[in-house]
């Protein structure tokens, strides 16, 4: 399938491969001119990619359409790191109709991953989408880390802090949230999880 970014057709390319000591299936989103370079958010002089914003978009975009495609109901969606700050959004507004998102609970883990770029400034109106509306982006004023994790934060119902660094503006951002919260612990995650995730279902 294709999305449109910016008034440009992008391809949306599903793969899948199996773990097969596991049993499961993980299924990867592609497309070749945003993820088809030798680093992820970096170039080789440091250099923040400019079209970080517009990759960021593409790939909630692309899971969440991805999802739709093969029709799971996902009880828990669980988003890692800014690059998936968007996926809330559209899960709370965009989706809130659809039936196979109408009761899913988002997760967001945030990590110690600040950088001091800045987005495009026009990247509030890349994301729009319908059913999200400029309303909804009012607190992208200036586009930059901390912006699009509180953005994040807005539309997410429980949250994982990872590690000890985290922006400690963004740490009392989901405080104030009072939405539910948990620490990862590396001994005990996977028992912290499952209670997590029971405690978001109830």
């Amino acid at each position: 399938m294709n999305l449109i970014i910016s008034d440009t057709d992008h391809p949306l390319i599903i793969k899948v491969a199996s773990i097969q000591s596991a049993r499961m299936q993980v299924y990867f989103i592609d497309n070749e001119d945003y993820f088809g370079r030798k680093n992820i958010l970096f170039g080789e002089e440091d250099d923040f990619f400019p079209d970080n914003d517009e990759r960021a978009i593409f790939f909630a975009r692309g899971v969440l359409e991805t999802i739709r495609k093969l029709r799971w109901v996902p009880n828990i969606v669980h988003c890692h790191g800014w690059f998936t700050s968007l996926v809330p959004l559209y899960v709370k507004k965009a989706f809130r109709e659809d039936p196979l998102f109408s009761k899913s609970k988002v997760i967001l883990s945030v990590y110690n991953e600040a950088f001091d770029h800045l987005f495009s400034p026009d990247f509030k109106t890349k994301a729009l989408i319908d059913g999200v509306t400029k309303k909804d982006v009012a607190t992208l004023a200036d586009v930059n880390y901390v912006a699009i994790n509180k953005l994040a934060v807005n539309h997410s119902d429980g949250f994982v802090l990872v590690g000890n660094a985290v922006h400690p503006e963004i740490i009392d951002y989901i405080q104030l949230s009072k939405k539910p919260f948990i620490l990862h612990n590396d001994s005990t995650y996977i028992g912290d999880y499952g209670d997590f995730y029971d405690r978001m279902l109830r």
